[in-house]
């Protein structure tokens, strides 16, 4: 009998290892398997091919790159715009001193970090960073939501 208690709890050991070791990796693999990535020609492409991409992306970009989570409201974007200039609509305001714009949650080899402590200003519910032509915006889900429901409560 104590055999079996032995085995039966020896294996429950090695299960708990082997979750251990494993575990970040099932993390990995569960956040990746709950994002959706996809680059683009231009911008107008990317708008026709997916509504979650913000009305505010000039048609013209180029080389559009967009990561989304898709159990919220995190995003990433980087496009280059031609004129290096915000697109239309966007603002140069940019969180008060003290403060920080969203963190980015998402992670992508071509989202550079530390481009949040560069925010030069948003468009719409994203904050954005421009470097000469190189626009990088990042959604943050649960500002965005924050910001509907104050929207929301406003008009109620």
């Amino acid at each position: 009998m104590s055999k079996v208690a032995l085995g039966v709890a020896g294996t429950g050991m090695a299960f708990a290892v082997a979750a251990v070791v494993v575990g970040p990796r099932v993390s990995d693999w569960y956040d990746e398997r709950h994002q959706k990535q996809a680059t683009y020609t231009t911008g107008s492409e990317a708008k026709a091919e997916s509504r979650s991409l913000p009305a505010w992306l000039p048609d013209d970009a180029a080389s559009v790159r967009y990561l989304m989570s898709t159990t919220g409201d995190d995003r990433l974007l980087r496009a280059t715009l031609p004129d290096g200039r915000l697109p239309v609509g966007c603002t140069t305001t940019v969180p008060a001193s003290g403060s920080h714009p969203a963190p980015v949650k998402l992670k992508a080899g071509w989202f550079p970090e530390g481009v949040t402590a560069k925010a030069s200003g948003t468009c719409g519910h994203y904050n954005v960073t421009l470097a000469g032509n190189q626009l990088y915006a990042w959604q943050d889900g649960a500002a965005v939501q924050a910001a509907q429901r104050a929207e929301h409560a406003a008009k109620h």
